[in-house]
Parts: structure tokens; C-alpha cells; sequence
């Protein structure tokens, strides 16, 4: 049994950094296809050593996923707001900082995790209701909040609604996972672009981390309390729009944001187990897998789900930061034009394979609102509406 689980851990984290690395891999696809196995996964082991896989998994694709993110400007749904400071740090030079800020937040995340994990044992059951209710209006009063800060606020509120027709539309078609196209377009291939366009060369990356103020740890996870608890067991919300709710109450810098953005992350994933537990209702892909493979989840088993990304969680911290110097050394010697150019093609063949020809159109229709959106000089924050809007008219309607 022991070495079951020393297995699990191992092979669980090494497919993490794997889907983690490869850009436009979600962890909701990888989990589909495990749980298309999963029968076959179940005749040689227990159930809870494939939970455990899947926790370690989907803990360690989440601190990998920063590194295409910012190196590469290829998001996923969880990773897509760490492209915004992220690649700005990176064309001066300091890429490694923006992980290293990133997986400091994943790192904070774990004692908060904790900590809302007793709290909603005890009272989730009771104030789901009221949640529920205050969403929508949350997200309305965000939304208001992040147009006003902009300078050009008629073309932040045009770029806010185009991503949110976007958003209904692709979110209620019948194309197979929608948000890798959706969030391909606005946040990557626009941002790989106009980099191309203005023929962006990235500078040699340093390790050097610039010391790191109070305010920026402080101010985040603050933040992090406010939204991630509100988004953690309600559908429709994840780490995007917790960080948007979250900045919208508290002034962050780049560098603050970034922290926000890895607690948020790992917040609404660890938390996703815990509402399983209580109230039975799964809101991430890794949850429903779960839900499915162990049919009731106790007490027990979210015990060691905690533990199972406590570890997990300590070991992908080192794993990623090594791994990003490996990227530092490599992206500044490669003409970046033609990895642009290459991750595009990337993008372009997995939207093809899994979205079909449909999730095509949709990724040329979110490229052009992302270049819209940059050379409009708005904040990239607006495109969010993709996922804001369609999930206030869902509270709403």
C-alpha cells in the first residue's frame, strides 16, 4: 500500500509537469480522459490511490502552468491573468521573479487552505443560500470598478461586452472544451501577435529577485479572502474571477497580482474538495472526477486529499522554479519570433483536435478582441467578460 501511494505521488506529479508544460492542455481534459479509464485504472488499483494521482496531478499542473504562461503567453483558464504582468516582466528581463511571485501565492495558499477548509466544514451548509444571491451583484460591482480605472472607459466597456457575447456564445455551443479556444485568442495568440508585429526581442533572464515589501504578500492574500471563499463552491466562478473580484476591493501592483493569481489558484482547487465533502456539489473538473471514482467522499479521504496536496504542493514549488531557469536560459537564446510563431501553430493544431473546426472560428473571433483589446490600450483584465457576464446572467436568469 505504501508503495502504491509513493507511486501515485510520483507518476501523478511527473504527468503534471507534462500537461503542465504543454500549452493549451487543460487539466479538465486530462481528467475526462482518466476518467474514460478509470475502470481500467480501478481493476489494478484502489480508488484512493487514483484520487491521489489525480490530486497530485492537478496540484502540480497548476504551478507548471505558469511556465508557458509567461514564458510563452499560451494561458489556460487558471493561468490566463498571470499572462498580463507576467510577459511584461519577462520582456525586461525578469521572468523567473514573475514564477517565482506566482508559486509564492500557490505556496501561501496552503495554510489558508487549511484554515477555509475547517471554516466550511462548520458553516457552508448554512450559507450557501446567501452566496448565492450576492454573486451576481459582486460580480456587476466588480465589473463597474474595472471599466471606471480605465482611461478610454467607452472602448473598456466595448472590449468588456465583445468578451462577454463571446463568452455566451461559445459557453452555450455545442463545441468540445470551449475554453481552449476562447482563452487561446484573447490572451495568447493576440498577445504572441502583436509581439510579433513589433518584433519583441526578449532580453537575457536573471534570477534575481527584487526584495519582496510586506504590502505585496499582504494586500493578496487580503484579497484572496474576499473572493476565493465567495468563487470556491459556486459553478461558473474560478481563479479568473476570483483575482478580478479580489482586485477590485484591494489596489494591487503587477507584482502583487501575480501572488493573488497562485493563491486564488490553488485556493479554489483545494477548496473544491472540501465542498464536495460538505455539500456534495462538485465546481472544478478534478472534483467531479473524484466525486466519480470514490462515490462518497468522508472525512477520511478529504484528510488525506489535503495532506496529498500539502505535499504535493512543496515539491512542485522546487520542481517549478527549477524548471523555469531552464526556460530563462533558453528563451532569450531562441529567436522569439519564431517560438511565437511556433506556439501559434501549437495552438492552433490542439484547438483542431480537440475543438474541431467550429473552436477555429471561435479562436479567430477571441484573437482579434484580444488585439483589439492591446491596441486599444485597455487593461487585458476587460476580456474577462468572457466568463464574467455569461455567469451573472446564469446567477441572474
Amino acid at each position: 500500500m505504501l508503495l502504491e501511494l509513493i507511486l501515485a505521488l510520483v507518476i501523478g506529479i511527473i504527468v503534471g509537469i507534462v500537461t503542465g508544460l504543454l500549452p493549451g492542455i487543460h487539466i479538465n481534459l486530462v481528467g475526462a480522459i482518466l476518467i474514460s479509464l478509470s475502470p481500467f485504472f480501478l481493476n489494478i488499483t484502489s480508488p484512493i490511490i487514483l484520487v491521489i494521482f489525480i490530486v497530485c496531478l492537478s496540484i502540480t499542473h497548476i504551478f507548471i502552468d505558469f511556465i508557458p504562461s509567461i514564458f510563452l503567453g499560451a494561458p489556460d483558464e487558471e493561468s490566463a491573468l498571470s499572462v498580463l504582468p507576467g510577459h511584461e516582466l519577462l520582456k525586461i528581463g525578469r521572468g523567473y521573479e514573475a514564477i517565482y511571485l506566482s508559486v509564492l501565492g500557490c505556496a501561501i495558499a496552503i495554510p489558508l487552505l487549511i484554515i477555509f477548509s475547517i471554516i466550511f466544514i462548520f458553516t457552508l451548509d448554512k450559507i450557501e443560500n446567501i452566496i448565492k444571491i450576492l454573486i451576481p451583484y459582486l460580480l456587476i460591482l466588480s465589473s463597474i470598478f474595472i471599466i471606471s480605472k480605465e482611461k478610454n472607459k467607452f472602448s473598456g466597456l466595448i472590449v468588456f461586452i465583445l468578451a462577454g457575447f463571446l463568452g455566451i456564445f461559445t459557453l452555450n455551443s455545442q463545441i468540445k472544451e470551449p475554453l481552449l479556444p476562447m482563452l487561446s485568442g484573447l490572451f495568447g495568440i493576440s498577445s504572441l501577435i502583436i509581439s510579433i508585429k513589433s518584433k519583441t526581442n526578449i532580453p537575457n533572464q536573471n534570477y534575481k529577485i527584487e526584495k519582496i515589501e510586506k504590502g505585496n504578500l499582504i494586500k493578496p492574500i487580503f484579497a484572496s479572502l474576499i473572493a476565493s471563499p465567495l468563487c470556491s463552491f459556486l459553478p461558473g466562478l474560478g481563479s479568473g474571477q476570483a483575482a478580478t473580484i479580489g482586485s477590485s476591493f484591494i489596489r494591487l501592483d503587477s507584482k502583487s497580482f501575480l501572488v493573488l493569481i497562485g493563491i486564488t489558484n490553488i485556493l479554489l482547487m483545494g477548496l473544491s474538495f472540501t465542498v464536495l465533502y460538505v455539500i456534495e456539489k462538485s465546481r472544478t473538473g478534478s472534483a467531479v472526477f473524484i466525486g466519480e471514482i470514490l462515490q462518497e467522499l468522508n472525512l477520511t479521504n478529504l484528510i488525506i486529499i489535503l495532506t496529498t496536496i500539502i505535499l504535493t504542493s512543496i515539491i512542485a514549488f522546487f520542481i517549478t522554479l527549477k524548471l523555469s531557469k531552464i526556460f530563462c536560459k533558453l528563451v532569450s537564446k531562441i529567436n522569439y519570433q519564431k517560438i511565437s510563431m511556433f506556439i501559434i501553430a501549437l495552438i492552433l493544431l490542439f484547438v483542431l483536435i480537440f475543438s474541431g473546426i467550429y473552436g477555429i472560428l471561435v479562436l479567430i473571433v477571441s484573437t482579434f478582441i484580444g488585439i483589439y483589446c492591446i491596441l486599444s490600450g485597455n487593461k487585458r483584465i476587460l476580456l474577462m467578460g468572457c466568463l464574467i457576464i455569461p455567469v451573472i446572467l446564469i446567477y441572474l436568469f
